[in-house]
């Protein structure tokens, strides 16, 4: 047996990210003694409606969050004990709404820092209520076998070395949370074991006090001595010491007290606890309390050190007597399995990976760029072309060719508002969509007809420049095999009109008097193709193809470059819209060729 939580306990966590990390630790005492997940619910109204995963062995469980205590157990009316993990503004509404449920037995609450009068009132209230209110600043209650509320016990490992997988027979009042956890782990050493395990929590004014939960343990035939570990401030120990002196108890009591360091210190000095504090008369002083303890007939160690062989003392008592038998110890416990990075970590799995990357490695203190930290790179004059070298190429490039990627990017980052590309971010802009939706709206635009024939370009170019073809083989072979030739041709632009982008670029690569032939090729085609047709001449993307090709970058990363350098224009066009609240576009009827058949009559419907 075990008193306040056992198997029949089920649970339902108000708050957020601590009551998950509660959640998640106890599913790890459910599957250490191979019980099924016992938090049923959260209640946490930011995110109602959907659900938390807490991990469960190799598997994960769905655990709903609702709105309100009362939807939860509406949901799922086995639940009789609430976690409450909310902060302390707002933990006494929490602690009363879960109070006032009719399902719920059990409130605990973890929530530091609570006022005094909210602890106060919850107390009266569970009382009255005939309900039991633990804390506030609880680590939580444990009953070895069967339930854990809260984080109470430790981590896993800790549950098995303290022998929490099955019922011992001493009791546990602790006030210090991690007190408990050392406690438990000596009665498991020294003896057989505990019962159940309560951290009442350190405020001055805990919603339950040590009589209430001594009159519980002494009704519980399982639990045959009781653990108190006390400290200085109030009058709780007092208190239970008068109730075990007012006439012979079935549990035996053992206690120890915090806080005698304080007879060198100040009157009234407080220590970590909100309660642990000395009166300015001495009151409440951690020998008064020792004193009341022994007086009362406890058994009361010289010190904390001395508890464990007291412990053990007493057990070994109890079995003389026959009052407790050897326990039996399982022969073999679940092991927590470990998650795949503990297990590659300790050689015992290999995992093939899912994706392989070549570029760049995050695991650090900072991102590496083909090995190179990106803070070493801005602190030695590296600029963004040397990154694009390095990521799309795997080369650092030198400052001639990171120039000539700089005037790629300059020249072909925006070529006003009537491009495909532009116009198609602009609408959405106007039609109030978001700057990563638009500017996307207008990068799908890129293809064949608009940007996207710098790749094509340059793996046609490259390939006649492989073959030692001629222009007229060149042109042969691309009306034969493909069509019309990427990079040649223009809407707008001409032999009469000619664009500046690309006898600009063209300007400065020839000016570095390096070896260009994709380049020279190139325009050796639109010397051709221009005199059959003033338009068809050497474009943007074509130049550009050219150009990357002859300083060694791959093919398939060249409309990477019109990409790149256009998304500055497109979110360019995105903020331009935003800052003159741009309203919805629609076209105007005269824009359009209504070629559609006139208006006329629905024939009757044919049977």
């Amino acid at each position: 047996m075990s008193i306040l939580a056992n198997k029949d306990t089920y649970v339902v966590i108000q708050g957020g990210v601590a009551g998950v990390n509660a959640a998640r630790r106890m599913a790890e005492f459910c599957y250490l003694i191979k019980r099924s997940l016992n938090v049923l619910a959260f209640v946490y109204p930011p995110d109602a409606g959907k659900s938390h995963e807490i991990p469960y062995g190799s598997g994960l469980v769905a655990v709903p969050i609702y709105k309100t205590v009362a939807e939860a157990t509406t949901h799922h009316p086995q639940i009789n004990t609430s976690l409450v993990y909310i902060g302390a503004d707002r933990a006494m509404k929490g602690g009363m709404e879960a109070l006032d449920d009719a399902h719920i037995k059990v409130v605990s609450m973890i929530t530091e820092g609570v006022p005094e009068k909210d602890a106060k009132i919850l107390g009266r209230h569970a009382t009255k209520l005939g309900k039991v209110f633990n804390g506030p600043s609880s680590i939580g209650i444990v009953s070895a076998g069967s339930c854990r509320l809260g984080v109470i016990g430790g981590a896993f490992d800790n549950l098995v070395l303290s022998k929490l997988y099955r019922e011992g027979s001493f009791g546990v009042i602790t006030k210090s949370g991690g007190l408990s956890n050392e406690i438990i782990w000596i009665c498991s050493q020294f003896a057989d074991g505990i019962t159940t395990a309560i951290g009442i929590g350190g405020d001055a004014y805990p919603g339950t006090d040590y009589v209430s939960y001594l009159e519980m343990f002494e009704n519980d035939p399982q639990t045959k001595a009781v653990v108190i570990v006390g400290e200085m401030g109030g009058d709780l120990e007092e208190r239970a010491a008068e109730w075990y002196g007012a006439k012979k108890r079935r549990v035996k009591l053992m206690a120890v007290v915090s806080g005698f360091c304080q007879e060198s210190l100040p009157k009234g000095m407080k220590f970590g606890h909100a309660g642990a504090k000395e009166g300015l008369k001495g009151e409440g002083s951690a020998r008064a309390k020792s004193d009341a303890f022994k007086n009362a007939g406890a058994i009361v160690p010289a010190t904390f050190g001395a508890l464990g062989p007291a412990i053990k003392e007493a057990y070994q008592e109890m079995l003389k007597s026959g009052l407790v038998k050897e326990p039996v110890e399982p022969a073999s416990l679940p092991k927590l399995p470990k998650t795949v990075e503990e297990a590659m970590k300790a050689d015992e799995v290999m995992v093939a990976p899912l994706i392989r990357t070549t570029i760049s490695d995050d695991r650090g203190d900072e991102p590496c760029y083909d090995g190179y930290p990106a803070s070493e790179l801005i602190n030695k004059g590296y600029q963004i072309p040397h990154v694009v070298g390095l990521l799309w190429d795997k080369r650092l490039i030198s400052n001639q060719e990171a120039e000539i990627i700089k005037r790629i990017m300059m020249l072909s980052a925006d070529h006003g508002p009537c491009v495909s590309g532009a116009l198609g971010t602009i609408i959405a802009a106007c039609a109030g969509i978001g700057m990563s939706q638009s500017v996307a709206a207008g990068l799908i635009m890129i293809g064949p007809r608009f940007g996207g024939a710098v790749t094509d370009a340059g793996r046609y170019f490259k390939y006649a420049v492989d073959n030692k073809m001629t222009v007229d083989e060149f042109l042969v072979y691309m009306k034969k095999n493909h069509g019309p030739v990427p990079g040649i041709g223009h809407r707008v632009k001409s032999l009469r009109n000619p664009d500046k982008r690309v006898k600009e670029l063209v300007g400065y690569v020839k000016s570095l008097n390096t070896k260009t032939p994709c380049l020279d090729f190139a325009l050796e085609v639109e010397k051709i193709t221009s005199v059959k047709k003033d338009n068809l001449i050497l474009n943007v993307d074509g130049t550009m193809a050219a150009v990357l090709v002859d300083i060694g970058f791959p093919v398939d990363s060249l409309n990477g470059f019109f990409i790149l350098s256009r998304t500055i224009g497109l979110i360019g066009h995105w903020v331009d819209q935003k800052r003159q609240d741009s309203r919805l576009i629609r076209l105007f009827d005269y824009l359009v060729n209504y070629a559609a058949p006139k208006r006329r009559e629905v024939p009757p419907l044919k049977q």
